[in-house]
């Protein structure tokens, strides 16, 4: 009974690290939401470009966007058609493109044109 019992054990934890290990693995969904209340990856551009727009029109660009000295809010590479939007920028923002001629950059509204920049560029944005 107590082979029954210990093989019954083994099975049901070895069930859950499968289970456990199988939620662990990165999705495959494009959708992304970096801070819900401040940003969004989005496929149409908004009314509202807010204080940072950033869409992607050529095939993809790494996308990196944090407060000065602080927190991370957005590190991951956008595809084709893929936007993200922050609506304020209190303290004010850096970013960072991979591929600034893939890209279309909004600042309050105005768009920068990029297009000539040298990979990995940074710029700052005021809050």
């Amino acid at each position: 009974m107590a082979i029954v019992l210990a093989v019954v054990l083994l099975v049901s934890m070895v069930g859950l690290g499968v289970f456990f290990f199988y939620r662990s693995l990165p999705s495959t969904e494009t959708s992304v939401n970096a801070n819900a209340s401040e940003a969004s990856v989005e496929e149409e551009r908004p009314e509202n470009l807010g204080a940072l727009y950033i869409q992607v029109v050529g095939e993809s660009s790494d996308v990196h966007v944090r407060e000065p000295g602080g927190d991370v809010l957005l590190d991951y590479e956008l595809r084709q058609g893929q936007s993200v939007n922050y609506t304020s920028a209190e303290g004010g923002l850096e970013v960072t493109l991979g591929d600034p001629a893939a890209v279309e950059v909004f600042v309050h509204g105005e768009e920068r044109d990029l297009s000539d920049r040298d990979p990995e560029f940074s710029f700052s944005i005021d809050g």
